[in-house]
């Protein structure tokens, strides 16, 4: 089974634009085991429940923003090591600075294509194909 086949990846937006437009993204470069959540409090819950490989998060959203999601994530042991993936429209210096103290692994700026997505996620688990 290829890496694309086994990856689960949850990708988290509170815009159904975005979430689709990700969704889409995601599928072009091969990944299929997607799970949307349409906020950062309801993936907090989901990902407690069932961990993914890897987070692909808007920044702002209601209730727990993709920083603060991340903070949680790491905090609980299950999700710890989980990949992390901030999506956001402005990557200033400041926001970049705080999600590597919560140790995220990437970042990418919208608007997202697959062509950035897979090389965004390739620099996390490796090649794809």
């Amino acid at each position: 089974m290829s890496l694309k086949e086994m990856l689960e990846v949850a990708v988290v937006d509170d815009t159904s634009v975005s979430r689709g437009l990700l969704v889409a993204a995601l599928e072009e470069i091969g990944l299929r085991n997607i799970e949307i959540y349409k906020n950062g409090e309801e993936a907090l819950h989901g990902l407690m429940k069932k961990p993914r490989h890897l987070v692909i998060s808007d920044m702002n959203m209601p209730k727990l923003d993709g920083l603060q999601l991340l903070e949680k994530l790491r905090g609980y042991e299950p999700t710890a090591q989980v990949g992390f993936i901030l999506v956001t429209g402005r990557s200033d210096a400041t926001l970049i600075e705080r999600g590597k103290a919560f140790r995220m692994n990437n970042y990418l700026e919208k608007p997202v294509d697959a062509p950035k997505m897979k090389v965004c996620i390739e620099a996390i688990v490796g090649a794809l194909d």
